[in-house]
C-alpha cells in the first residue's frame, strides 16, 4: 500500500512536469519573438539616426567651409596689396555672394532635411525662397563678368585698360546685385512663381515649405539664372583658349627671330669692321695668296692697341672676330631675352589667372547642371509623370550648394598669389603672430 502510494506520487509528478515543459516553451518562443518585434523598431530607429548624424556633418562641413574659405578670400585681398587689382574686385564680391548663400540659404535648407518641417513663419519661408534664387543668380552672374573680364585681358589687351576701368566694373557689380532681385524677391513675395493650389496648400499647412514653380518661372529664372550666363561663359572661354594658344605660338616664334636676327646683325657689323681695318682680301683671301697678315715694309710687327695682331692667321682673324662676335651678341641677346622674359611672364600671368578662373567656372557648370536640368524637367513635365525622390532633391540642392564652398579651394591650390595670402592670414591668426594684426601697415 505505501509502495502504491509512492508510485502514484511519482507518476503524478512526472505528468505534472511533462504537462508544464510545452508550457515553458512557449513562453520563451513569446519572448523571443517580442524581442525580434523590439528589434525590427530599433533597428530603423538606429539607421535613421546615423542618416540623421551623416547629414549632419556633410551640411555642417559644406557651411562652414563656404563661410571661413570665402571670408578667408575677404580678407587676403584686403591685407595685401598685390591682390587689388581689377579682376579680384570680382572675385571679392563673389565670395562675399557665396558667403551669404551658406548664412541666408544653406541654413535654413539644412534645418528643413535635418528635422523634416519648417520651424519658422510663412513669412521666412518666402524670405528663404527668394535668398535662394537670389544669391544663387548673384553668383553666376559674378562669374559672367569674370569671364568678360578675362576675355578683354587676353583677347583684346590694348582696349582692355580703356574698357575695364573703375567705373565700368563699378557699374557692372551694382547690375550683378540688382537685377537678380528681379527674379527672386518680386515675384516669390507677390505670389507670381507658383500655381493658386499651392498658394493654398501653404496656407493650410504653415508648417510646410515646399517651393513648387509654375512653367512661365521656371523657364525664365533658370535662363536669367543659369543657361544665358553659362552660354557667355563658354562661349568667353572658347574664345580665350583660341587666343591664348595663338599668342603662344605666336610669342614663341617672336623670340626665335629675336635671336637670329641678333645673332646675324652682330657678325655682320663685326664683319665690316674688320674688312674695313685690315682690307677686305685678308678675310677672304683669293688662290694663291698667302694667309699671313700684315707684313708691313717687309717686317712682322704688332700693334698693342689692336684687337687682332698683326702677322695673324685668317683662322685666328676668324675665331677672334667670332668670340668677340659671340660676346656681343649675347650681351644684346640677354637684353632682348629680358624683355622676352618679361613679356612671357605677364602672358603666363594673364593665362594662369585665366586658367583658375577657367576651372572655377567648370566646376560651378558641374555644380549646378544638374540641379537645374531637374529644375525645369521636373517644371515641365509635373511630379506626377516625372516623380523625385526627397533624397534626390536635396541632394541636387546640396550639390549646388558645395560649389560656394569648393571656389576658395580652387583659389588656393591653382593660384600661387591667393595661397601665399591665405597661409599669411592664417598665420596670422594665430596668437603667436598677433602683432601682425597690429602693425597692418607693412601689407598696405
Amino acid at each position: 500500500m505505501m509502495l502504491a502510494n509512492v508510485m502514484a506520487s511519482i507518476s503524478g509528478t512526472l505528468i505534472e512536469t511533462s504537462s508544464n515543459a510545452p508550457q515553458q516553451n512557449v513562453t520563451w518562443l513569446g519572448n523571443k519573438s517580442h524581442v525580434s518585434s523590439n528589434l525590427e523598431v530599433l533597428h530603423p530607429f538606429w539607421l535613421n539616426l546615423l542618416i540623421l548624424i551623416f547629414k549632419s556633418f556633410v551640411m555642417g562641413t559644406i557651411i562652414i567651409m563656404a563661410v571661413l574659405g570665402n571670408a578667408l578670400v575677404i580678407i587676403s585681398v584686403y591685407r595685401h596689396r598685390k591682390l587689388r587689382v581689377i579682376t579680384n574686385y570680382y572675385v571679392v564680391s563673389l565670395a562675399m555672394a557665396d558667403m551669404l548663400v551658406a548664412l541666408c540659404a544653406m541654413t535654413f535648407n539644412a534645418s528643413v532635411e535635418l528635422t523634416g518641417t519648417w520651424l519658422f513663419s510663412p513669412f521666412m519661408c518666402d524670405m528663404w525662397n527668394s535668398f535662394d534664387v537670389y544669391f544663387s543668380t548673384v553668383s553666376i552672374l559674378h562669374l559672367c563678368c569674370i569671364s568678360v573680364d578675362r576675355y578683354y585681358a587676353i583677347v583684346r589687351p590694348l582696349e582692355y585698360p580703356i574698357t575695364m576701368t573703375h567705373k565700368t566694373v563699378t557699374f557692372m557689380l551694382a547690375n550683378v546685385w540688382i537685377l537678380p532681385g528681379l527674379i527672386s524677391f518680386m515675384p516669390i513675395f507677390l505670389g507670381w512663381y507658383t500655381t493658386k493650389e499651392h498658394l493654398e496648400f501653404l496656407e493650410q499647412h504653415p508648417h510646410v515649405c515646399n517651393f513648387v514653380v509654375n512653367k512661365y518661372y521656371s523657364l525664365i529664372s533658370s535662363s536669367m539664372s543659369f543657361w544665358i550666363p553659362g552660354i557667355v561663359m563658354v562661349t568667353m572661354y572658347c574664345r580665350i583658349y583660341k587666343e591664348a594658344t595663338r599668342q603662344r605660338k605666336a610669342l614663341s616664334r617672336t623670340s626665335s627671330n629675336i635671336i637670329l636676327n641678333s645673332i646675324h646683325q652682330h657678325r655682320t657689323s663685326y664683319r665690316e669692321r674688320y674688312a674695313e681695318r685690315y682690307g677686305d682680301h685678308y678675310l677672304h683671301p683669293s688662290d694663291g695668296e698667302l694667309t699671313t697678315v700684315g707684313q708691313i715694309n717687309g717686317r712682322r710687327s704688332t700693334s698693342s692697341g689692336s684687337a687682332i695682331s698683326y702677322g695673324t692667321t685668317l683662322t685666328e682673324i676668324n675665331t677672334a672676330m667670332n668670340s668677340r662676335d659671340n660676346s656681343k651678341a649675347a650681351t644684346e641677346l640677354n637684353i632682348n631675352g629680358t624683355t622676352i622674359r618679361q613679356q612671357s611672364k605677364t602672358w603666363k600671368a594673364e593665362h594662369k589667372a585665366a586658367r583658375t578662373l577657367g576651372i572655377i567656372m567648370g566646376a560651378f557648370m558641374l555644380c549646378w547642371l544638374p540641379f537645374f536640368l531637374w529644375y525645369v524637367i521636373t517644371t515641365l513635365c509635373g511630379d506626377k509623370n516625372c516623380p523625385t525622390p526627397d533624397w534626390v532633391v536635396g541632394m541636387l540642392f546640396w550639390v549646388g550648394y558645395f560649389n560656394s564652398a569648393l571656389n576658395p579651394l580652387i583659389y588656393a591650390y591653382f593660384n600661387r598669389d591667393f595661397r601665399e595670402a591665405f597661409k599669411d592670414t592664417l598665420l596670422c591668426t594665430m596668437p603667436c603672430c598677433f602683432a601682425c594684426w597690429k602693425n597692418p601697415a607693412r601689407y598696405l
